[in-house]
C-alpha cells in the first residue's frame, strides 16, 4: 500500500496508537469497559473487580512484559517489536499459556458467566494467533482492536443497552489501530484485516458457546 494515502497520519502518532494499545493491554482495556459500561456488571462488588484486575495485570501484562529483556537476551527476538513471523512464535505461546492459567482462575471465581466466557475467549484468540503466525503473519494488534469490538457488541445485547459511546469509541479506536498497522508497514492490508475479523469471530464464537 502506498504510504501517500496516510500522509496526514504521523509515524509518530501511528507509533503512539501502537504503543496505546498494544495486545496485552486489550485485556485491560476490556474489563475496564465491561465494568464501567451502565449494565449489571457494573454493579459487582469492587473487591471481586480489583483482584480481576489485579490477575490481568500481572498474569498478562506485567509477565509478558518482565519476560521481553529475557527474550532479547536468549536471542529469541531481535527487537521490542518483534517484527519477525518467527520470533513472534515463543512469546506467543508464552502469552497462550499465561491466559489459560488466567482463564483456569477465573472460571474457578464465583463471578458471572459473561466474565468467565470472555476470559476463555481472551485464551482463545491466543491460541489461534500463536497457531497462524507458525505460517502467517497476522496482525495481532488488529486482532485485539476486533474482539474489542466484538467484547462491547456482545456486551450491549447480552445487557439490552445500546451502549452507542462505546460503540463509537472502540469502533474509532479499531480504525486507529489497523490505520497505524498500515502506516508503519508492520502489516499488509490482507494480515490487518485478517487479524480483524479473527479477533471478531473468535471472540463472537466463543462468548456465544460458552454463555
Amino acid at each position: 500500500m502506498d504510504t501517500n494515502d496516510f500522509k496526514y497520519f504521523p509515524d509518530s502518532f501511528a507509533k503512539t496508537v501502537s504503543a496505546l494499545f498494544h495486545p496485552l493491554f486489550m485485556p485491560v482495556y476490556s474489563m475496564a469497559i465491561i465494568f464501567s459500561a451502565p449494565t449489571l456488571f457494573g454493579y459487582l462488588p469492587f473487591e471481586v473487580k480489583r483482584i480481576l484486575f489485579l490477575i490481568v495485570l500481572v498474569d498478562n501484562v506485567l509477565l509478558p512484559f518482565i519476560l521481553l529483556p529475557l527474550f532479547r537476551y536468549r536471542n529469541i527476538i531481535s527487537s521490542w517489536t518483534i517484527d519477525n513471523r518467527r520470533e513472534r512464535i515463543v512469546p506467543l505461546i508464552i502469552t497462550t499459556l499465561l491466559y489459560s492459567i488466567t482463564s483456569y482462575i477465573v472460571i474457578r471465581f464465583p463471578v458471572p458467566l459473561f466474565l468467565k466466557s470472555f476470559f476463555i475467549a481472551a485464551f482463545m484468540i491466543s491460541l489461534t494467533a500463536t497457531v497462524i503466525t507458525f505460517w502467517w503473519k497476522i496482525s495481532v494488534h488488529s486482532l485485539g482492536a476486533g474482539a474489542l469490538i466484538a467484547l462491547v457488541l456482545i456486551l450491549s445485547h447480552r445487557m439490552y443497552s445500546p451502549l452507542p459511546g462505546y460503540l463509537v469509541a472502540v469502533f474509532f479506536i479499531g480504525g486507529l489501530i489497523m490505520t497505524s498497522r498500515l502506516k508503519l508497514n508492520s502489516h499488509t492490508p490482507a494480515q490487518v484485516w485478517a487479524g480483524f475479523f479473527t479477533g471478531f469471530l473468535a471472540l463472537s464464537l466463543t462468548m456465544l458457546i460458552f454463555q
